[in-house]
Formats: structure tokens, C-alpha cells, sequence
């Protein structure tokens, strides 16, 4: 099992909030893209998700301040 480690994924000040939402949005659309082309596979879609984050293949959006 692969160990993630945090800091990596906050080292471009990303809120919590916003890096569970986009870890949770991206591993949902690699699910549905496995399934439409019928790959099976053993990798996690979480891991791949923050895989792409960490190295900085997608980004995350911040979350408007209300002020």
C-alpha cells in the first residue's frame, strides 16, 4: 500500500476542504472512466487522484472568502 504524505499535497496552500473535494470529484470521474471503457485494474482511484495532485497533472480550486 503506498504511503501519501500530507505536506506534499499542501505545498501549494490548498485548504483542506478544497483537497478532500478535489481528491473525492477526481477519483469519482477515473471510476466512471474505467467503467465506460471496461478497464479493470487493481489501483485504488483515491491513490491515482492524489497521484495526479501531487504531481501537479490537475489542480484545485480554492473556494471563494466571503469577507
Amino acid at each position: 500500500m503506498k504511503k501519501v504524505n500530507v505536506d506534499d499535497l499542501f505545498e501549494r496552500k490548498a485548504s483542506p476542504y478544497a483537497l478532500v473535494m478535489g481528491v473525492a470529484k477526481r477519483a469519482r470521474q477515473i471510476t466512471q472512466d474505467f467503467e465506460d471503457n471496461e478497464i479493470i485494474t487493481d489501483d485504488k482511484a483515491v491513490l491515482l487522484a492524489i497521484e495526479e495532485i501531487k504531481d501537479h497533472k490537475i489542480g484545485i480550486m480554492q473556494p471563494e472568502k466571503d469577507d
